[in-house]
């Protein structure tokens, strides 16, 4: 067999080492070839070994001019194939960040480094619109567009354009973080005391009954999802089926049920089925009232005049209602959180409280949507104060 490496004279003498290698084919069908030329005999015999091993294992990465951006193009393109289109216009926006920043590098050359100062660089000053531009951005927020790079670049590994993972080890930095922490103090959501508050405030309330639904846990566009139909008010029970989402905060995307275990039956609480029954009997009056101009649409969460409210309708009625109230403003989405943690904090089973919720994972339930306030644990000062006298 001939020897695969040739020695090469340069017009200006010097000698290097060369060899030409089958690397398999281009979309085309043609034959491709790699031409590897280096100083040294022994460089040039110890890549083509290299180069060989790694085409038997089927790990070779082949040279690509592709950029970041363009790789990012084509891996939310593949997405598409197993993710809602309003996650993907999430992903995009999300990723503005990095096609801003590193979407001109070639991908096989970025580094941990660039990441690294990308995402520090996204986090101190990544806010892109309002009097606030170009002002520091939340640490979780750079947590989640690091996550989705993070994601597009194990699929670059994965279809052999890169080795590694340059996003691997990075992550936002504790300096950050502590920072963070400073600036955006968390807001705790609602506890026991102040949902109850909020209950008797907003009785006789046109949407008592959508709010209670959102108090009893149900994701916001979950609640605006509900139709007559998915509620069996004899029995006690509904079916989340479909959810009105917003795409941009102006466009209402209806969609199936987030997860599998999100399309789910519930039992409904006594309070909450009078409720519903009294808006159902509203909407009739209205529905009267109204005459020809009323749509009758089937949805739940109407207006007077028939028309679906979406989650950012409810919200808003929500914060009016709670500013009239005069209580602190926290999310309605966080009136899950506080349903949720009563319910664990009172002794629902984990499987229970995860079929509850709509997740397939009760640790991630509990991780995520539980929290503990000091006077849950009260019984357990109580229980301590009596070892403590116990032994006195």
């Amino acid at each position: 067999m001939d020897d695969p490496i040739k020695e090469v004279r340069l017009p200006s003498g010097q000698v290097r080492y060369r060899f030409v290698i089958d690397v398999g084919k281009h979309p085309n069908g043609k034959r491709r070839q790699l031409t590897i030329t280096k100083e040294s005999e022994t460089e040039a015999r110890a890549e083509h070994a290299r180069i060989v091993t790694a085409k038997a294992n089927g790990t070779l990465i082949l040279p690509s001019k592709i950029t970041v951006a363009e790789w990012l193009d084509q891996w939310l393109e593949m997405k598409r194939r197993d993710t809602e289109e309003t996650t993907i216009n999430t992903y995009r926006r999300t990723l503005l960040h990095v096609y801003d920043r590193l979407g001109p590098t070639r991908l096989q050359e970025l580094t941990t480094d660039q990441v690294r100062d990308c995402i520090d660089d996204i986090v101190a000053r990544g806010r892109r619109s309002g009097g606030r531009k170009g002002t520091r951005l939340a640490a979780s927020t750079g947590e989640y567009i690091l996550n989705r790079f993070r994601e597009a670049l194990n699929a670059a590994v994965t279809r052999q354009l890169r080795g590694t993972n340059p996003a691997r080890g990075v992550r936002v930095s504790r300096e950050d973080k502590k920072l963070d922490k400073r600036l955006r103090p968390k807001v705790k959501p609602w506890s026991p005391r102040e949902v109850q508050h909020f209950v008797a405030g907003m009785e006789g309330d046109r949407l008592e009954a959508p709010l209670l639904l959102s108090l009893m846990g149900l994701r916001p566009a979950e609640v605006v999802g509900l139709k007559w139909e998915y509620l069996d008010l004899r029995l006690a029970t509904l079916e989340i089926v479909v959810t009105r989402t917003m795409s941009g905060n102006c466009d209402v995307v209806e969609k199936d049920a987030k997860t599998e275990a999100g399309e789910r039956a519930l039992p409904v609480p006594d309070p909450v089925v009078y409720a519903l029954k009294k808006f159902k009997l509203q909407q009739a009056r209205e529905k009267l009232a109204a005459g020809e101009v009323y749509t009758d649409t089937g949805w739940v969460v109407v207006d007077e005049l028939g028309l679906p409210l979406n989650t950012r309708d409810l919200r808003e009625h929500a914060y009016r209602l709670m500013a009239a109230l005069r209580m602190r403003q926290v999310r309605l989405y966080d009136a899950r959180h506080s349903c949720l943690s009563y319910l664990a904090n009172n002794g629902v089973p984990d499987h229970i409280l995860a079929a509850w919720a709509g997740h397939t994972d009760a640790s991630f339930t509990k991780k995520r949507y539980v929290h503990v306030d000091v006077e849950d644990m009260r019984g357990a000062a109580e229980t301590w104060g009596e070892f403590h006298g116990g032994g006195m």
